[in-house]
């Protein structure tokens, strides 16, 4: 008997605007199988797609610009916040290691406020952002923490220019702002947090115009997640992938389900 290894991870294809959920998933997380499964869809299926709002994955862009050239690609803020907290956490440890040469310790300031660092302003209470805003001053000399915060929170008041409705005068000077104190920072984690978002800018940019975000695949991910715990794993792909249309499905074919016209 001989073992084959097969890919755990799965792309699916959800329906972000329309009644649809989820429409159909493929082995991989290849730009090859996701082309192979849109040109596999009827030429009107392909046509009638304006919008791919996708993770920040060049294989995915480059499968959509390939079977959908008409469509346009938006990233939205849930990843772009994702990607200013891991950077925000890798200053946080590079200076750590640098200072004391180890890894934090819950005695460290830095290290018992790192939750507060990857929280939002506004969420933050006067007495929380005092502390740890006087924390990073007094603990890291270099100032490189509380800079990788501030650069974070710019980041977070551009992609809240969406829910302002995306003028293009504020993105413009929200932008400006971000690159600015990126560049002045002249920190390496943040010089690379801002080349990553001009190279999705366009994406990023069709996000902040129209405010689509794929908050439907996020909830799709999730059942799906439930489906795979509570069945302890799946030795058969196709069961498992019939199981999880069964959650996911449109709301109608659920009530027909539960009243079949077929005895049982």
């Amino acid at each position: 008997m001989r073992w084959k290894r097969t890919d755990p991870w799965e792309t699916g294809f959800v329906d972000i605007t329309g009644s649809q959920a989820l429409l159909g998933q493929v082995d991989g997380r290849t730009s090859a199988a996701v082309q192979a499964w849109l040109t596999q869809r009827t030429a009107a299926f392909r046509a009638g797609i304006e919008v791919v709002v996708i993770d920040p994955h060049a294989g995915y862009a480059a499968a959509v610009r390939a079977a959908l050239p008409h469509a346009v690609i938006a990233v939205d803020h849930f990843h772009l916040v994702m990607l200013a907290n891991k950077t925000v956490t890798a200053v946080r440890q590079r200076v750590t290691r640098d200072l004391l040469d180890r890894r934090g310790r819950n005695t460290d300031p830095t290290w018992a406020n790192r939750r507060l660092l990857l929280r939002g302003r506004e969420h933050l209470s006067e007495r929380a952002l005092a502390r740890m805003w006087n924390g990073c001053i007094d603990h890291d000399p270099t100032g490189q923490i509380l800079s990788a915060w501030i650069a974070k929170e710019e980041l977070r008041e551009l992609c809240a220019t969406a829910t302002r409705g995306g003028h293009r005068h504020e993105i413009r000077d929200r932008l400006w702002a971000f690159y600015q104190w990126c560049a002045d920072a002249q920190i390496p984690e943040l010089t690379t947090l801002a080349e990553t978002i001009e190279t999705w800018w366009p994406a990023i940019e069709v996000f902040l115009s129209t405010g689509l975000t794929n908050a439907r695949t996020e909830g799709t991910n999730r059942l799906i997640k439930q489906v795979k715990r509570a069945a302890c794993g799946f030795r058969n792909r196709d069961n498992y992938r019939r199981r999880v249309r069964l959650h996911c499905t449109r709301h109608t074919r659920r009530l027909s389900a539960r009243t079949p016209t077929v005895p049982a």
